[in-house]
């Protein structure tokens, strides 16, 4: 993708366990903000993206924050692998000219409302749910168990004990405890107490597995001729993809290539890097999908940023900043989308936990899933 388009501006809700409020109040006070933070008016938005999973239709919240006409709207699918997708999605309806401004937001009532860690619910007959059925009689019904699946495997093939994810989880807190905004501000974590967590699906743990989170994140894509012209200084897009794997499932896909890995991440990532010129080296800081920890170690083996299996050593040594805001182990978990959020700090310079002279930033959404990355860069 050609660097055209810019995020210009971010907004978003406190990050609770309990809103108080509907899942459409939450999607109208982070539009609201990043409009604010972007120096726009609702009027000037023309186009809004968001996942198929959200409860707040794009017509209801553009009637909710005075957003008018639309001439562009869309919806992506598989849950957080949709994150970097919506600004994919914007970004493309800019650059052919269909919209000028367009909103991307995410919103849930995750901990309050409907916790997707509950796992598989009754269910209408679908396609989907054919692909459950052959793990569900097997007591593999929520994600943890999933999960649980890879990372054992993972752990098998490289002579690892669970105690590697503990890096992630560490690391995630102790950024997170530098975050005002993080649900987990003020309060770091150490590896002992990884470690002493309970057992959820082995060899995950507690806290190998994200929190469940109230709240609502938006951001703004526009031109990056115009977005220069706006408040902030604009964030381009310097590429974006989507990717899914052969044979793909969603978290399931338990008989196709190698349970070590994350074949559609490596889709992604081989994208990423042929439509940016960019590699490893070049990126400050990674902003990685974090529902689970060892998936943290996957990507960063999957993007070549070390060889498999050292995952845990490259995040323990600190050499690559990753997950700054407290990830969504730290901060909360919006689907990714905060983490889109912290990448633009970090190329804004305006992170709590700010990395001198970042001005490339690696995100991605979910794993384990179709999934989406993006690669964000300063425009001077």
């Amino acid at each position: 993708m050609t660097a055209v388009a810019a995020i210009a501006g971010i907004g978003a809700t406190a990050f609770t366990k309990d809103s108080g409020r509907s899942e459409l109040a939450l999607a109208a006070e982070a539009v609201r903000a990043a409009l604010a933070d972007a120096g726009l008016a609702p009027g000037d938005v023309d186009g809004m993206v968001t996942f198929t999973m959200d409860t707040s239709p794009e017509i209801a919240v553009a009637r909710a924050t005075g957003i008018g006409e639309l001439a562009f709207f869309s919806r992506v699918h598989y849950g957080g692998g949709a994150a970097c997708a919506t600004v994919q999605q914007a970004a493309l309806a800019v650059t052919a000219g269909v919209a000028d401004a367009v909103v991307c937001y995410r919103a849930f009532n995750e901990r309050s409302g409907r916790r997707f860690g509950a796992g598989v619910r009754r269910r209408e007959p679908s396609a989907e749910g054919v692909a459950l059925g052959w793990g569900m009689p097997f007591g593999l019904i929520t994600p943890a168990s999933w999960a649980a699946m890879h990372a054992r495997r993972y752990l098998h093939m490289y002579g690892l004990i669970p105690e590697v994810f503990g890096h992630v989880a560490v690391t995630g807190r102790r950024y997170a405890a530098r975050n005002p905004a993080a649900y987990f501000h003020g309060r770091p974590l150490t590896l002992a107490e990884h470690a002493a967590s309970r057992w959820i699906a082995e060899p995950l743990r507690l806290l190998d597995c994200c929190q469940e989170t109230d709240g609502g994140q938006a951001l703004v894509v526009t031109s990056l001729e115009r977005a220069r012209t706006l408040r902030r200084p604009p964030v381009v897009i310097a590429a974006a993809a989507q990717g899914a794997a052969r044979g793909q499932e969603q978290m399931t896909g338990f008989y196709e290539g190698d349970l070590g890995g994350l074949p559609e991440t490596g889709v992604v990532a081989r994208r990423l890097w042929r439509d940016s010129g960019l590699c490893p080296a070049d990126i400050d800081v990674a902003v990685l999908y974090d529902h689970f920890t060892p998936y943290v170690l996957m990507q960063l083996e999957e993007f070549g940023f070390c060889g498999p299996g050292e995952g845990g050593g490259l995040v323990a040594s600190g050499a690559l900043p990753v997950n700054t805001h407290g990830g969504q182990l730290g901060e909360a978990y919006l689907h990714g989308m905060n983490g889109i959020a912290e990448a633009v700090r970090q190329v804004r310079g305006t992170s709590a936990n700010q990395v001198p002279g970042a001005g490339r930033v690696l995100v991605t959404a979910g794993s384990g899933v179709p999934t989406s990355g993006l690669i964000l860069a300063a425009s001077g």
